[in-house]
């Protein structure tokens, strides 16, 4: 009875090992196109992949797990874009170009899977939603003379309530607005944001498409830098 109970705990710890490892996220690198040539695994991330030896190398890559953003600099700076589960043959901007990567959350209230048809790292369902709205924007912007609100809003309270500061673009830190972790919701007009809890994209970062965002969960009264990357 003893033995039996020992293998049943251990099998149980190796399949919640095994559970922790891929909630914990996991991408491949190809150095060449069709998932071939040199390969490395990530599960940790990369603040730079030269310790790698694979610097500026990939051309193709897999997402086993998780939802990934990969950078053209190291410490992800410069354009980055996030990839989610699912094979990534055409890098386009990012072919022989990424020095860095991290796994990000994806927030929202998403769900029913990923779909990516064209290869460019973006959902498909993503792009029409954003394609209608373009749309109306356009117009919506005929009638009112051509008036377009900034890309993002950030409220001080859920619901939309007290303060407001809109952002055009890269905000490296909040704190010259005086509005460093001080966000609850926000509204996201156009493109994809990444907002993380400290400054120069450090910390916790979770990545927000279009949308009206009346709280911002595990993210509220933290959000001390954003940038667009898509």
């Amino acid at each position: 009875m003893k033995r039996t109970s020992i293998k049943t705990l251990a099998c149980a710890a190796a399949l919640l090992s095994q559970f922790a490892a891929a909630q914990a996220g996991e991408i491949t690198l190809f150095s060449r196109d069709n998932f071939r040539g040199e390969e490395v695994t990530i599960r940790d991330g990369a603040r730079d992949l030269r310790a790698a030896g694979f610097n500026d190398r990939t051309s193709s890559l897999v997402v086993h797990s998780g939802v990934w953003e990969v950078c053209e600099h190291k410490d992800f700076g410069g354009y980055c874009a996030v990839f989610e589960r699912g094979e990534h043959n055409d890098l386009r901007r990012f072919n022989n170009s990424i020095s860095s990567l991290r796994q990000v959350e994806r927030g929202g209230r998403g769900g029913g899977g990923f779909r990516d048809r064209d290869r460019d790292g973006r959902d498909d369902r993503d792009e029409r939603r954003e394609a209608r709205r373009e749309e109306w924007r356009d117009r919506h912007d005929d009638r009112q003379g051509g008036y377009r609100p900034d890309p993002i809003e950030l409220f001080e309270h859920a619901r939309f309530e007290g303060r407001r500061v809109s952002f055009q673009g890269e905000t490296r830190s909040f704190r010259a607005t005086d509005f460093n972790d001080r966000a609850s919701s926000m509204v996201i007009h156009e493109g994809q944001w990444q907002l993380c809890e400290h400054d120069n994209f450090g910390g916790q970062c979770v990545v927000y498409g279009p949308g009206r965002y009346d709280n911002l969960g595990p993210m509220n009264d933290k959000p001390s830098s954003l940038r667009r990357i898509r």
